[in-house]
């Protein structure tokens, strides 16, 4: 072995012998990251072959694409296909924006007990299950109970069925989602805000920029790459219209613009024990979702210099 390989060698593994405590907390993660991401790919074969449980997946016979040839003449698939897109496309319109002008909002707050106060509460509903949640949605706009109703009642309205109404169930999600959300979503986009230099404020201020003026063209322009490179992988996840949230208050009378590719992956699976169809249409999703995150990426690199690679 040359001098030159044992001194590349001597400088790569000496950091890690220092930090070996690091590496050993590192390993668990690590293992965890193979058993519960890697190893369950291998079940992706099941899209191709029709899977029966008493033969395995290798013992079950090849399906020559007919679960991903069936995907496109299944009504079914088709409406949840546009249902996923249509709920996405409105969450990205109405619920991405929302947690960067909360934290434009809360960065000019100046009074820190009513900032952290806000934060907290803010806060809160993220770590609560949609379990949780939609049991107290569903309280809250019950037409028999609900405090929102009362409201309409007591104006001389009549009751409203938010949750069995197709034209009312999807403002619903799009409002409980922000609200669920935005103060954990607004967390980022303040670690990217306290990164900004103080001196282009200040500078602002000696060209006599008020407190809008300087939200408008320097705090907003700063955190822009962090915006988009957010922007980017929320469309990477355009099929993800929020199965937690869509199975906890959904019901059939709502089904037809409510369904999405997820809770439909759920019934036909889990209790259709149509294993092999449900994995088909799951693989389906995640391969739009790659194509949107490079398409998304790509296009950006070509009109700025940010991007995630």
């Amino acid at each position: 072995m040359s001098k030159k390989t044992e001194t590349v060698q001597r400088t790569t593994l000496q950091p890690m012998k220092k930090m070996k405590l690091l590496y050993l907390m590192l390993l668990l993660p690590v293992i965890m990251l193979f058993v519960f991401n890697y190893l369950p790919m291998y079940g992706v074969l099941i899209a191709f072959k029709d899977f029966s449980p008493g033969l395995g997946i290798w013992g079950s016979a090849w399906n020559q694409f007919d679960h991903f040839t069936r995907l496109f003449s299944d009504f079914l698939f088709i409406r949840a296909l546009s249902n996923t897109l249509w709920i996405s496309i409105l969450k990205i319109i109405i619920a991405f924006p929302a947690p960067i002008l909360f934290a434009l909002l809360l960065n000019e707050i100046r009074n820190q007990k009513f900032l952290k106060v806000t934060q907290s509460i803010s806060y809160l509903p993220h770590f609560m299950s949609w379990v949780i949640l939609s049991a107290m949605i569903i309280e809250v706009f019950s037409p028999q109970r609900g405090i929102v109703n009362f409201i309409i009642t007591s104006f001389g309205g009549d009751p409203i069925h938010f949750l069995s109404s197709k034209l009312y169930f999807i403002p619903v999600l799009l409002l409980t989602d922000i609200w669920k959300e935005v103060g954990y979503g607004a967390i980022i986009y303040l670690a990217a805000i306290a990164s900004v230099d103080p001196s282009l404020y200040e500078a602002a201020d000696m060209d006599g920029a008020g407190r809008f003026k300087k939200m408008l063209h320097i705090t907003l322009p700063s955190i822009m790459p962090m915006v988009i490179i957010l922007f980017i992988l929320r469309l990477g996840g355009i099929l993800n219209a929020g199965f937690d949230q869509i199975l906890n208050l959904y019901n059939p009378l709502v089904y037809e613009v409510a369904d999405i590719i997820d809770t439909y992956v759920y019934r036909s699976g889990l209790e259709q024990f149509q294993f092999d169809y449900a994995t088909a249409v799951g693989l389906f999703k995640n391969i739009i979702g790659v194509i949107f995150i490079l398409g998304a990426n790509a296009i950006i690199r070509r009109k700025s210099e940010h991007g995630i690679w």
